[in-house]
């Protein structure tokens, strides 16, 4: 397995919007295996191949706190169960550092293929609810900063900025 690196806002390839994923085969897997190892040596809980720079519709997540309900969601596609909303404080591994509070649906269903290319479905609540239209966002090149105003958007941009010129 192999660490992969993860962009960082402002990056423009955040912004790619994901294509389908058109076939689930040993390389998959392997991009699967690849992105869990980066997710849990991050820290994170949830990990969209947008934001290793590979720009297909797969997410990773494992929202446990023990880190053993690993998640795959290959072309996810939600869908809202209700209209009622909650708060988070959300990170994001794409803009690490910062927390900013979002609203987002409580109760969604998701349909997805699995690590093997087979079909499922669920519905999440709370926080699985959460990371899954997160990383979704992603998939659809926006980030949880989209969320907040503009002003406190360019903040957290120009303090990432500082950081990555002080990392070069």
């Amino acid at each position: 397995m192999a660490r992969l690196e993860i962009l960082e806002f402002p990056d423009p390839r955040l912004r790619t919007v994901a294509k389908p994923v058109e076939k689930v085969d040993d390389a998959m897997r392997q991009l699967i295996d690849d992105m869990f190892e980066t997710m849990y040596e991050a820290p994170g809980i949830g990990l969209a191949a947008s934001q290793v720079n590979v720009h297909q519709r797969l997410l990773v997540m494992d929202v446990s706190d023990d880190g053993n309900e690993p998640r795959v969601f290959i072309n996810p596609e939600i869908t809202p169960l209700t209209d009622e909303t909650k708060i988070y404080d959300e990170g994001c591994l794409s803009v690490p550092g910062f927390y900013e509070t979002v609203e987002r649906v409580d109760r969604v269903r998701i349909n997805a293929l699995d690590r093997n290319g087979e079909p499922f479905e669920i519905e999440a609540d709370g926080l699985l609810a959460v990371c899954i239209q997160h990383e979704i966002d992603h998939l659809d090149g926006k980030l949880f900063v989209d969320y907040v105003s503009r002003l406190k958007r360019e903040r957290i941009r120009k303090k990432l900025e500082k950081i990555h010129r002080q990392r070069a």
